[in-house]
């Protein structure tokens, strides 16, 4: 764990690309080899619209980094924040350090964002996708990235997370982001155990479901277990019958344009079927 932690500590921008960009490739890859739905979708023009927002999620996130760090080292310098109240085992540091910014960073902020219609508009950009695969994780429009950011420096002023941890734990979401919405066929006991306590693809997939209340459930991004504590967990019997997408901007022509995608949150609200 020290070893692993020490990469961390010391990672360079060059790793964390390598993760992320070799993240995408390894479930592009399982997804040609064993994918979920076998949709006759247009994958290159599918990718082409949310790698464009993957890359604004990026530059984004560079001038985010700056908040990050800032938020790291008022922590070393002022030794606040729960995991520096009290004395544990590094590998249990690194546990409950992931855990709180998963629900916090995370977890929390998702939740709001189902219920604050302001927020929703914003959100919308990333459910309005009708054929959810791994490349779906980061179509997220660049407001919601802001408020996502917001909530990650909050997490780490909270839970008193050092750099290493940060970098931990980004890594790991990443990771999840690819996994949870990779259009992948597992093992089904295998991946039903699993998804007690990580969140799979087939524990996230009723979260695209194009209709309320389906939608607003299985928020986690991590851990699935966030969901059962505060009960907003919801199962769909049937996979095979998701319809992706939500059902207030299912027109073609709107959700494959990235113009009209970015102005969604400031055009009028539309009230969803129940």
């Amino acid at each position: 764990m020290n070893e692993i932690f020490y990469f961390f500590e010391n990672i360079t921008s060059q790793t964390r690309v390598f993760f992320l960009v070799g993240g995408l490739f390894l479930f592009l890859t399982l997804e040609f080899g064993i994918p979920f739905f076998k949709s006759p979708y247009n994958k290159l023009n599918h990718a082409k619209i949310n790698i464009t927002f993957t890359l604004i999620t990026l530059i984004i996130n560079l001038f985010g980094a700056i908040g990050i760090l800032k938020s790291v080292d008022l922590v070393r310098a002022y030794n606040f924040g729960l995991l520096n109240t009290i004395e544990i085992p590094l590998w249990l540091y690194v546990l409950i350090g992931i855990a709180l910014m998963d629900f916090i960073g995370a977890w929390f902020i998702h939740w709001i964002q189902h219920n604050v219609r302001w927020m929703w508009k914003f959100h919308i950009i990333h459910h309005s996708d009708p054929n959810v695969d791994v490349t779906s994780g980061l179509r997220h429009h660049p407001g919601e990235n802001v408020f996502r950011l917001f909530f990650t420096i909050l997490a780490i002023l909270i839970s008193g997370a050092n750099f290493g941890l940060v970098m931990i734990y980004q890594t790991v979401s990443v990771f999840f982001a690819h996994f949870s919405h990779a259009n992948i066929r597992l093992p089904a006991k295998i991946e039903y155990f699993i998804s007690f306590i990580f969140v799979t693809p087939r524990f996230h997939r009723i979260h695209h479901h194009f209709m309320q209340p389906h939608t607003d459930s299985n928020y986690g991004n991590i851990f699935s277990f966030w969901d059962y504590i505060f009960q907003t967990k919801k199962d769909f019997k049937n996979s095979k019958n998701i319809q992706y997408g939500v059902d207030t901007h299912m027109n073609k022509d709107e959700i494959s344009s990235v113009i009209n995608l970015l102005t969604i949150p400031f055009q009028p609200y539309r009230s969803p079927q129940k």
